[in-house]
């Protein structure tokens, strides 16, 4: 089992602004040096597709994962997962996909989800939809794998 020490401050920082308190520079530091848990699918990290973004699921314990697991799922599948810092989810990943693309943190957790969208402050700029004409979007539906 994956330890969730990092995870719970990340929660909390979530569970803040949710709540209307909290700053929102803590939040996306916390994010940023928490290790996340991403489900794999087809060799790629599962991504699902909202609002014209591509949004990389992660989730920040094994039992969040497994909530999300069991809504999209058998039941009785193991899913594989990669392990990987918020930063570089935010600083790497997100903008290597060449689309919008943001991140979402336990997606399936009631009152406990979270979306980091591709905005200047959050992802880099050439990431960013609000970055002006190098800001990158488009549209589309579904879920896949990038």
């Amino acid at each position: 089992m994956v330890s969730s020490g990092a995870g719970a401050g990340l929660v909390e920082r979530i569970a803040e602004r949710r709540a209307g308190l909290g700053d929102p520079a803590e939040l996306l530091a916390a994010v940023r040096r928490t290790v996340l848990l991403v489900p794999l699918e087809g060799g790629g990290l599962w991504t699902a597709r909202w609002g014209g973004v591509r949004w990389v699921c992660a989730f920040t314990d094994e039992a969040a994962l497994a909530r999300f697991a069991l809504r999209h799922g058998s039941g009785d599948e193991s899913w594989e997962f990669a392990a990987l810092l918020g930063e570089r989810l935010l600083d790497e990943i997100v903008p290597a996909m060449g689309e919008a693309a943001g991140l979402v943190v336990d997606v399936a957790t009631p009152d406990g989800a979270m979306v980091f969208p591709p905005v200047a402050g959050v992802v880099p700029d050439e990431a960013a939809v609000d970055a002006g004409e190098g800001g990158i979007g488009q549209e589309g539906g579904g879920h896949g794998q990038w």
